[in-house]
């Protein structure tokens, strides 16, 4: 079939292929030139030419062939109008590339990666990127910023564990002053306490607690606190557990700082009888969790090399083996309370970085119906953060050495303010089964639990705590700065648990006043050694 238009547009006429003579003719009528005709046509064409335009970009996008003729645009017209959403594979082709695996597009070595999102923007704005380099320069940059990111929290928890294990020179400055002025100052010499109150040592009458510490200002301000808030002073009777290194310092502070009518004590762990006669638990326990965890120090880069591990669980394990805190002995004799003090029924133990902020003698006034240690518990409150612990928090219960005795949900109870019966801890084997379950922690590579006295505790214990109202203690001063100061004033104890201690320049400042209100910052020892509030 052929076409054939007349010069002057007025016929059409068909003609069949096969030389037949017959024709088919169409008549155009004729009409006049219109120029709103012309502006309409021109008008379409400009919308078909920008259309076009966009589907070519679109195409060389998507990596296609590229089309040279119109034709070849005509023939993507309609699937381009129809299922456009459907065709293009731009998304998918940055999803696949993102899914690869970490290892496929490494950085190692790379110096052309964008390392902020300004860099980023003005390399892609210089064109020349299809979308797969496009999702390969993106992977590259959030990749980089993520060990960049990974490195400075392992750097700043680093920073915060060295500076949290670590004595301020002010500190060290006081130590030796009070030190010096022990062997200098018979004042400083005097006995702790007096000859005349001596029988108060063992008279369960009194109000009696026990501080272990080899921190003098931190002692300090639990004995100020505790003896400032009391309701009846001349019943209180404080026993100040100590080292060797420190009881010279620690003995002259309280001889030049009476807390009269209080009652204090101030001795060396080397001053008890039962500690020096016979070979003690506690130094076995502490000999030989230092030779085993000597095993596991390895320095931060091995951490850092680490991608799969957790920055801030990893360099605490790691940082804690070297921590002093958790090789001293005086971490460990708690347990040995009722030995220590053979002659007393009840205690209150205080851990050194807590405040007492009110009368603590109802706590002789609770029924412990047979318990052993009266403690709060710690998986109910308004703060999630520090009141939610349980077993699992402390204890692997991946290990069936743990998950065959103890349920992993079962509530965990807080150290740092314990009333402890010592008359019913003589009945029970509960030092014996600390030890005990320090040794299995040893021959398991200390894999049963975190380090600290804290776990094989809530083992020793376990079925012996009777649950205290939370007022007498309040926890997480000393790791976290959301705690509500108004929350912190109302409670009975609070308690610097965690890194920030108050006397460091890491604690928080919004909680530091509840500490440092209980220190003379006129007094010459203080002030020499240039110990300011902040």
């Amino acid at each position: 079939m052929l076409l054939h238009i007349s010069s002057n547009l007025g016929h059409i006429t068909v003609l069949p292929r096969k030389g037949l003579r017959e024709n088919f003719k169409a008549r155009i009528a004729s009409s006049r030139f219109s120029y709103r005709a012309l502006f309409y046509s021109l008008l379409f064409f400009t919308f078909l030419l920008r259309f076009v335009f966009v589907l070519k970009a679109v195409d060389s996008i998507d990596g296609e062939n590229k089309c040279s003729n119109i034709g070849c645009l005509g023939r993507k017209l309609r699937p381009k109008i129809l299922e456009r959403n459907n065709s293009s594979t731009v998304p998918e082709e940055i999803y696949a590339t993102l899914d690869q695996p970490l290892d496929k597009y490494g950085i190692e070595g790379k110096s052309d990666i964008p390392q902020t999102l300004e860099e980023f923007m003005t390399e892609m704005n210089k064109g020349g990127y299809d979308a797969k380099t496009f999702a390969i320069k993106l992977r590259e940059m959030v990749r980089f910023m993520q060990q960049r990111t990974r490195t400075s929290k392992i750097q700043e928890h680093l920073y915060h564990q060295v500076v949290s294990n670590s004595i301020p020179k002010q500190l060290h400055c006081l130590e030796l002053r009070l030190a010096n002025e022990h062997t200098n100052n018979a004042a400083a010499r005097l006995r702790l306490p007096s000859s005349e109150l001596f029988p108060a040592l063992v008279d369960n009458s009194y109000f009696h607690f026990v501080l272990a510490s080899d921190n003098v200002i931190a002692a300090s301000v639990v004995a100020k606190s505790l003896v400032r808030n009391s309701l009846h002073p001349w019943k209180v009777v404080l026993h100040i557990i100590t080292d060797r290194k420190t009881y010279h310092s620690m003995h002259a502070w309280f001889s030049l700082h009476s807390l009269s009518p209080a009652v204090i004590e101030v001795k060396a762990l080397h001053h008890f009888d039962w500690f020096t006669k016979r070979k003690v638990s506690a130094i076995e326990a502490k000999e030989k969790d230092q030779i085993k965890r000597s095993q596991f120090r390895r320095g931060s880069s091995v951490i850092v090399a680490n991608m799969n591990d957790k920055p801030n669980t990893v360099i605490t394990a790691q940082l804690r083996t070297r921590g002093p805190k958790y090789s001293s002995v005086m971490n460990h004799i708690r347990i040995h309370l009722p030995e220590l003090f053979p002659s007393l029924d009840k205690i209150v133990f205080l851990d050194d970085d807590i405040v007492v902020q009110t009368d603590l003698s109802p706590l002789w006034d609770i029924d412990m119906n047979g318990k052993v240690n009266g403690a709060v518990e710690t998986c109910k409150g308004g703060d999630k953060f520090a009141m939610s612990k349980r077993l699992k928090s402390y204890l692997n219960f991946s290990n069936p050495l743990i998950s065959k005795y103890f349920d992993p949900n079962e509530c965990h109870w807080a150290y740092g303010m314990n009333i402890f019966d010592l008359k019913a801890w003589r009945k029970t084997n509960i030092s014996h089964t600390y030890h005990y379950w320090v040794e299995q922690n040893i021959e398991a590579n200390m894999s049963l639990w975190q380090l600290g006295t804290l776990p094989p505790g809530l083992i020793a214990f376990h079925g012996n705590v009777h649950k205290i109202d939370p007022f007498w203690h309040m926890l997480g001063l000393g790791y976290q700065k959301n705690t509500r100061v108004d929350d912190a004033k109302n409670a009975g104890v609070v308690h610097f648990n965690g890194r920030a201690k108050p006397w460091l320049d890491i604690g928080f400042p919004q909680l530091r006043p509840l500490w440092s209100k209980y220190v003379d910052f006129s007094d010459k020892f203080i002030k020499s050694c240039h110990i300011r509030a902040s």
